[in-house]
């Protein structure tokens, strides 16, 4: 499996994906999944943008620019052609700092697919999406031919995108197959059964934001896991599925892991926590 953006991208780069991509949650988690579906097209509409004009591209990422001046410009072309969530998202990421122009691009796509994920997200079609991603990374990887026909730069994209549409109607998710779609259009250098991977472990890694894994030194009963879940849905401001393992291990209390954040409120935790504050 190739690797994902994040890891691809240098320091700076990486601290301003992240940056974006934090705003990014924010918005799927307070919106519509119309409104991601709509938000996703302007993203993946401004990827094609600046994939087509690499000096604005150079220009938007250009550390040399002033951020304000970066951001107006990038206003002033796309205000009224894109939605507004868009472009606020935009907006965060020209007057960010970029390593390199390409970096940019790579920003744009991820926020893109992440907001169109997020409509999967809303509807609860996140496993189906990642397992349709996944299978059909693997019919490429059968069928050479056909991922060749896809990938194919000398035939339009409109053809491209229309073989793949004929070969996923009634196969596929509206989500799975504007996925696929844009990576046919704006394949970036990848196979595409490449990209249906990552695409696949991308929907995996969305679906484990709405899961918590709890350790619990007894078993919880149904009225204990509602509250729970209702708790952590509050906190975390999205809804939340339990997975809850039975571990005597930890002696009292719980340990909850959401999107790769540790509350460790067990007596195990308390104790070792204790015992690092003891003078030695």
């Amino acid at each position: 499996m190739a690797a994902s953006t994040e890891t691809q991208l240098q320091s700076a780069s990486r601290e301003s994906l992240a940056d974006a991509v934090r705003r990014l949650d924010a918005v799927v988690d307070s919106s519509a999944g119309a409104d991601l579906a709509i938000l996703g097209d302007d993203l993946f509409a401004v990827e094609r943008l600046l994939e087509s004009e690499p000096a604005l591209r150079r220009h938007l990422a250009d550390p040399a620019v002033a951020p304000e001046a970066r951001t107006e410009l990038a206003r002033r072309l796309l205000e009224g052609k894109i939605g507004a969530a868009a472009l606020d998202l935009v907006s965060t990421l020209v007057s960010a700092r970029w390593s390199r122009s390409i970096d940019l691009l790579d920003a744009l796509e991820a926020l893109a697919r992440r907001a169109v994920l997020g409509v999967a997200e809303k509807d609860g079609s996140l496993d189906e999406v990642e397992d349709q991603l996944f299978r059909f990374g693997r019919i490429l990887d059968r069928e050479p031919q056909l991922a060749r026909l896809l990938a194919d730069r000398s035939t339009p994209a409109d053809k491209r995108v229309g073989l793949l549409s004929e070969l996923l109607r009634g196969k596929a998710s509206t989500v799975t197959t504007t996925l696929l779609e844009q990576a046919v259009r704006s394949p970036r250098g990848l196979a595409l059964d490449i990209v249906a991977g990552q695409l696949a472990e991308l929907a995996a890694a969305r679906r484990d934001r709405y899961v918590a894994h709890v350790r619990s030194a007894v078993a919880l009963t149904d009225q204990q896991e509602q509250r729970l879940t209702e708790s952590l849905g509050r906190l975390y401001g999205r809804p939340i599925s339990l997975q809850v393992e039975h571990d005597p291990e930890i002696l009292g209390g719980l340990v909850v892991q959401v999107d790769g954040e540790l509350i460790d409120g067990s007596v195990a935790g308390r104790l070792a926590a204790a015992r690092r504050g003891l003078p030695t």
